[in-house]
C-alpha cells in the first residue's frame, strides 16, 4: 500500500510541476475570472478548469453562448449589451471580427484547437460508414430526416456539402438546422435520424453512436481560438488561462474530447 501511495504523490507532484511551468507561481490573491465560451471548445474547456483553477488560485465563472448569429446569448451580443468578460473562447473567424471592431485586444489572439465535423445516429441504430464522399453521400440520402446545428458546421452543411455532394435538392425538406439544441440531442430524443455537428459537441451525448468524421475532402475545419476584451477586469490573468489551454502539456486532454490540437 505504501509502494501504491507513493507512486500516486509522485504522480500528483508531477502533474503540479506541469501546471506550475505553465502558469507559473499561484498569485498572492486570488481573482474571479470571466469568460465567454462557445460549444465547440466546451468539453475541452471543462475539461481542463479545475486544473486551471487549482493551479492558479483563481476562480472562474463562465458564460455560455454562440460565435455568432443573433441569439441574445451570441458572445458579440453580450459585449455589445457591456457584459463583462476576461476571456471569449469561440471561433476563429469570429473573433477576428471582434478585434477588428475593436472589441478584443489583437495581440492576446491564441489559437487553442481545430474541429472537424462529424456524423451521429441514435444508438442502437445501424451505424453508417461515411469514410469516403461516395459512402456519406449515401448515408444522407438513406436518412429518413438530418439535422445541422445553427453554427459554423451547420452553415457549412447547409450551404456547400449539400452542394459538394450532389443531393442539395433532395436534402430539401427533410434536412433541419436546429437552434440552441446541440444535434446529438436532437438526434438521441429520435428527433432525426442522422446528425451532423462538430465531434467535439457529438461525443459528450449520451443516446447516440458515433459514425465517424466527414471525409476531409469534404471537411470544413473550424478553428476555436481566444482573446481578451480590451475592456477585460484581469486581462493578464486573462493571458495565462490561454496559454494554459494553449500548451502542449494538455493536448493528450484537448484530444480526447474531439478537438485536434495544435502545434505551438
Amino acid at each position: 500500500m505504501k509502494a501504491i501511495s507513493t507512486r500516486r504523490l509522485l504522480s500528483a507532484l508531477g502533474a503540479g510541476i506541469v501546471l506550475t511551468a505553465t502558469l507559473g507561481a499561484a498569485p498572492a490573491s486570488a481573482e474571479n475570472l470571466n469568460v465567454m465560451n462557445s460549444g465547440g471548445f466546451t468539453a475541452a474547456y471543462k475539461l481542463l478548469l479545475p486544473k486551471f483553477e487549482a493551479a492558479s488560485g483563481d476562480h472562474v465563472d463562465t458564460a455560455w453562448g454562440p460565435s455568432m448569429g443573433k441569439a441574445p446569448e451570441a458572445i458579440p451580443n453580450r459585449l455589445a449589451r457591456g457584459e463583462s468578460a476576461d476571456v471569449v473562447i469561440m471561433v476563429g473567424y469570429a473573433l477576428d471580427d471582434l478585434i477588428k471592431a475593436g472589441k478584443v485586444r489583437a495581440d492576446s489572439r491564441v489559437d487553442l484547437a481545430d474541429s472537424r465535423i462529424g456524423v451521429v445516429v441514435k444508438a442502437g441504430e445501424v451505424v453508417p460508414d461515411v469514410s469516403t464522399p461516395e459512402k456519406l453521400k449515401a448515408a444522407l440520402l438513406a436518412a429518413k430526416s438530418v439535422a445541422y446545428s445553427d453554427s459554423a458546421s451547420g452553415v457549412y452543411v447547409e450551404r456547400e456539402l449539400f452542394k459538394k455532394l450532389g443531393i442539395a435538392e433532395q436534402m430539401q425538406g427533410k434536412a433541419v438546422m436546429v437552434q440552441k439544441t446541440p444535434v446529438a440531442e436532437k438526434v438521441a430524443a429520435g428527433d432525426y435520424a442522422l446528425g451532423l455537428q462538430q465531434v467535439s459537441e457529438l461525443l459528450p451525448v449520451k443516446g447516440i453512436a458515433y459514425a465517424g468524421k466527414i471525409p476531409e475532402s469534404l471537411q470544413s475545419v473550424t478553428r476555436f481560438a481566444g482573446g481578451v476584451p480590451v475592456s477585460a477586469p484581469h486581462p493578464e490573468e486573462g493571458k495565462k488561462l490561454l496559454t494554459y489551454m494553449a500548451a502542449p502539456s494538455v493536448a493528450k486532454d484537448v484530444a480526447s474530447t474531439g478537438l485536434d490540437p495544435l502545434a505551438h
